[in-house]
């Protein structure tokens, strides 16, 4: 088997990470597209249905964001291993690197920092269910967290109360309560009943055991994920190997392109000016742009047979030149032999 130095230097391992890389960038362009487009619809429906007062930042908007740069990036990387071109693979490579190196400073900084990340959050879920009904896609993700991690609220359920339509000096139905995805349903199936968060946030937690969600979501999230650590590292992986797997790769083909650009058989059409009429394409594929064994100019074999006065004339062209004495001699001995130096030189090559 050879080994990973020899099978490098074949084509079909310049062929396996040109292909693997560009398949590997057009998924995630795709992937990219799918989410812009359903951001877009999304942020576009919100606008309509959601009133003045909503100045949350909806998950419409991080899905446009997340699209966005997921596209721009992939296309980078598609088109710079489809072309060969190495200021785009290593533009690739570095944005890869660098979106990795913050996701993975963001995990550290949130497990150092617990309280200070947990607080964080809990003022940005408040400030979500102030604006509760205003933004129909925030109501959606937390009524499913709730529903999903049985829990009510960021901290507690008492961050109900900053709701215009839930805190307890309001007048209408829902004041004093919480939504009904913070209540306990004690049998699948059943016939939800929408009021059944009626006046509990002035009610102490030990008598809504039985009622209602009293432990806060950011705890009940970060409690599911310390009862399930494998979930948890495998969601992990799930996020950072594709973006490894897409930095090795993009930077095994970037060295491949300047180890190649740097061999004497590579020819850089920036810096020299040829006819394509003039170049042997045998072989290089249909796309025109894979390499080959003995490069894309014709070497002739062995160099032509040169005449003898041109060899003669070269020789002369790097002799240093003569002094007027020099030239005398000379004269008088062509004159005395009736032969000039070339003359002399044929006249010995027939004697041989």
């Amino acid at each position: 088997m050879p080994s990973y130095n020899e099978l490098r230097k074949t084509n079909y391992f310049y062929y396996f990470i040109k292909f693997t890389l560009n398949i590997y960038s057009m998924v995630f362009s795709l992937m990219g597209l799918c989410v812009l487009c359903v951001g877009v619809y999304a942020e576009v429906e919100r606008q309509k249905n959601r009133t003045l007062e909503g100045l949350f930042l909806a998950p419409a908007v991080v899905l446009i964001l997340l699209g966005l740069v997921m596209f721009t990036v992939s296309v980078v990387g598609m088109v710079g291993s489809l072309r060969d071109n190495k200021t785009l693979l290593h533009m690739f490579l570095c944005v890869l690197c660098v979106l990795l190196l913050l996701q993975a400073i963001a995990l550290a900084t949130a497990l150092i920092f617990e309280k200070k990340t947990s607080a964080l959050f809990q003022s940005t879920i408040r400030e979500g269910i102030k604006h509760y009904y205003d933004d129909l896609d925030f109501k959606n993700i937390l009524d499913y967290v709730q529903q999903k991690f049985s829990c009510c609220g960021g901290d507690e359920y008492k961050d109900w109360n900053v709701n215009q339509y839930h805190f307890c000096n309001g007048t209408g139905p829902l004041a004093c309560g919480v939504p009904y995805t913070c209540c306990i349903r004690h049998k699948t199936g059943e016939v939800i009943n929408t009021l059944c968060g009626y006046q509990t946030l002035d009610k102490q937690r030990e008598t809504l055991h039985e009622l209602i969600y009293v432990r806060g979501c950011i705890h009940a999230v970060n409690l599911w994920m310390s009862d399930n650590i494998g979930k948890t590292v495998g969601l992990c992986c799930a996020i950072g190997l594709p973006q490894l797997l897409g930095i090795v790769l993009s930077c095994i083909f970037w060295n491949l392109l300047v180890e190649m650009s740097e061999s004497a058989d590579m020819v850089d059409f920036k810096l020299k000016k040829f006819n394509y009429s003039e170049l042997d394409l045998a072989g290089a594929g249909w796309c025109m742009c894979l390499p080959r064994d003995g490069g894309y100019l014709p070497v002739p074999a062995s160099e032509p047979e040169r005449d003898p006065i041109d060899i003669h004339l070269e020789k002369l062209k790097k002799q240093p030149l003569r002094t007027h004495s020099q030239l005398q001699k000379l004269q008088q001995s062509r004159s005395a032999t009736g032969l000039d130096e070339v003359d002399v030189g044929r006249k010995h090559k027939r004697e041989h």
